[in-house]
């Protein structure tokens, strides 16, 4: 970009002119001397720009490559003078955002050096950021005339939604616990595990005959009971159309929270993971925690027809959870009518419960009562939030 005079630059320049015609005009010498030192400090600025542009090459990172609402995310910006002369002093200009500006001023560089400099990236709410362009601006000292140039181009963040590291149900433990236990139990038993002494109650058929004779008491197989090996997410985009929702869009916030803690949690406890979106995206495969988080930090409410969910064709027990605003919504209604022994639906609901809700669901209608509401499911206590960097390694 040229040197250009400031607005302030433009302003002295035309008093100048001024100054110098009512001299003129009514023979005031004072006037003249006036013009002549606004002119010359005019042509001074600009030439003390002009003459002394930083020269430099740009390299900006971003840290951590994968931030997380509420997160600390900063970006190092490293200068390096690449002239054949040292670069004066001038400021590096970037918007970050809509509305904010980020400012840092970089001291003279001698030839061949380099000098870093940052600045941290606001992550109050999930989205895309956009930073940038980076401008180099050189200003003289009365802010006459101006260089500025643009040394890096733009570049998104991506900040995810939070994603709490929930603990996932174990057979036999709370109410979850127990529905899968005994559902479990009904699809008839696992592996042989050992053998046991026989207690009142048990099958006869479960004896085993040829151990029990070679010891004092009867002795039964033990099978192992096969546990929870999938989970699929699915999130409702669509909004609630019945005007049962009076906070859509903190609602649809927390619904996200929901599902990105839902399938963080799954994978990490070694589940097969599977996220789906009624606006038709689908997420598996052993990078579906990272991936999920990049799509629920572009997410939005959506109007478009809701696509039909494919079956999971996975194999053992599993969890479908559909998190949307309220049971009356048409995910919830259609998951209903999934007739899969294997499968156990629970409902995560955002805006509206009614006075008798599902025995399992989740009331979501605030963050805190999400966690508390899901501890409670599963019969575990104690969460924590997951931290960013576990997610990058796994997206590493």
């Amino acid at each position: 970009m040229r040197t250009r005079p400031t607005r302030q630059g433009w302003t002295v320049m035309v008093s100048a002119v001024l100054a110098a015609v009512v001299g003129r005009a009514f023979g005031i010498v004072e006037l003249y001397i006036i013009a002549a030192a606004m002119g010359v400090a005019a042509i001074a600025g600009w030439l003390t720009v002009a003459l002394r542009r930083p020269q430099v090459r740009v390299h900006r990172w971003i840290r951590p490559s994968v931030l997380a609402a509420g997160d600390v995310g900063r970006v190092e910006v490293v200068v390096e003078q690449v002239g054949a002369f040292g670069s004066p002093a001038f400021e590096l200009n970037e918007p970050v955002g809509a509305d904010r500006t980020a400012r840092m001023a970089v001291s003279p560089i001698a030839r061949a050096r380099e000098v870093s400099a940052g600045y941290r990236i606001p992550t109050e709410r999930r989205g895309v950021l956009t930073i940038g362009p980076l401008q180099a601006i050189r200003q003289d000292v009365l802010g006459l005339a101006r260089y500025a140039a643009i040394v890096a181009g733009e570049e998104e963040v991506l900040v995810s939604p939070r994603a709490h590291l929930l603990p996932m149900p174990d057979l036999g433990h709370g109410v979850l616990g127990r529905h899968l236990l005994a559902l479990a139990q009904r699809l008839g038993p696992g592996d042989f595990h050992s053998l046991r002494n026989y207690i009142d109650g048990d099958e006869p058929r479960s004896i085993h005959w040829r151990a029990s004779a070679r010891s004092e008491d009867l002795k039964v197989r033990q099978y192992s009971v096969e546990g929870l090996r999938r989970c699929l997410v699915l999130l409702d985009v669509h909004p609630s159309s019945d005007g049962v929702s009076g906070d859509g869009d903190e609602a649809f916030e927390r619904a996200v929270t929901a599902a990105a803690s839902i399938v963080h949690s799954a994978d990490r406890a070694g589940l097969t993971t599977r996220f789906v979106t009624t606006e038709g995206a689908d997420l598996r495969g052993p990078d579906v925690a990272a991936q999920t988080l990049h799509l629920l930090a572009r997410v939005t409410p959506s109007r478009a027809p809701t696509m039909p969910v494919e079956r999971d064709p996975g194999e053992g027990l599993g969890l479908v959870l559909v998190v949307t605003s309220h049971v009356a919504s048409a995910p919830w209604r259609a998951l209903e009518r999934v007739q899969d022994p294997t499968l156990t639906s629970v409902g995560v609901f955002t805006s509206v419960l009614p006075a008798r809700p599902p025995l399992l669901s989740v009331d979501a209608r605030s963050e805190q009562s999400f966690l508390d509401a899901w501890s409670d499911l599963a019969g575990r206590s104690g969460r924590r939030s997951a931290r960013r960097s576990e997610l990058v390694g796994q997206a590493s």
